[in-house]
């Protein structure tokens, strides 16, 4: 274990499993709060999994002195690449989840860190992890162009409060948010949002929000009321309102 020298195994194992939980929990508490695929006991496992692998490689080498841990490695490097491929969606002109399952990719490198006896530098590049995940979307809208946005979301439920806490969590900049009810009787409501944004930015968070339960379609329009692209209905739901 770096920094502790040759220490009992299965004290060294246990510093790698608590390790990993932690690690691959503050990575996955990150994704679990901006609401993505991948949350907490996906990125938990990912890590386990890798440090375990890892660990056991490097075990064998007792009795196969012969052996290549580094083999081990290679084939999670390559086999994490199939976890992260089922995150990734792609829609009419947009893709999301990139970010996604490039975090996996990372969460797996840490594990691997972590199982090799490098606790330490991975516990350093897990920070290095969340300050990318949480500072570059802020500097991106700082310095990007931006665009004041009309966006109206059509839903059969109150989701007043969690589209504007998802707001939030993007950084964008709400200038107003407020609700229209079509049909008490079904529970039929538009959350009318005007805010500053980035076109991209945009659509990448309309895609997500989509996903929520009781979203029924979402369409936004720019400062000019020009429309931006087809509307973003729900898989299934093809009636008009």
């Amino acid at each position: 274990i770096e920094f502790f020298g040759n220490i009992n195994p299965y004290v060294g194992m246990g510093i790698k499993i608590i390790t990993s939980l932690v690690l691959g929990g503050l990575i996955g508490y990150d994704r679990e709060t901006k609401m993505k695929t991948a949350g907490i006991k996906t990125n938990i496992m990912i890590c386990l999994g890798a440090t375990l692998f890892t660990a056991s490689s490097f075990l064998n080498l007792a009795d196969h002195p012969n052996s290549d841990p580094n083999r081990i490695a290679a084939q999670i490097v390559s086999g994490i690449g199939f976890l992260g491929a089922g995150t990734i969606f792609h829609g009419r002109g947009f893709i999301s989840g990139l970010t996604t399952a490039a975090t996996m990719w990372v969460v797996a490198a840490i594990g691997v860190a972590i199982g090799s006896g490098f606790p330490i530098t991975a516990t350093i590049f897990t920070i290095t992890v969340l300050v990318v995940l949480s500072a570059i979307s802020p500097i991106y809208n700082l310095f990007g162009r931006q665009k004041d946005f009309h966006m109206e979301v059509l839903a059969s439920e109150d989701l007043h409060d969690s589209v504007r806490e998802m707001l939030l969590k993007e950084h964008f900049y709400i200038r107003e948010i407020y609700e229209e009810m079509l049909d008490p009787i079904i529970s039929l409501r538009i959350i009318h949002v005007v805010i500053r944004a980035q076109s991209k930015a945009l659509s990448n968070f309309v895609t997500k929000l989509v996903r929520l339960r009781n979203v029924r379609r979402v369409h936004f329009y720019d400062h000019d009321g020009e429309f931006k692209g087809d509307p973003h209905q729900v898989p299934g739901d093809h009636g008009d309102h």
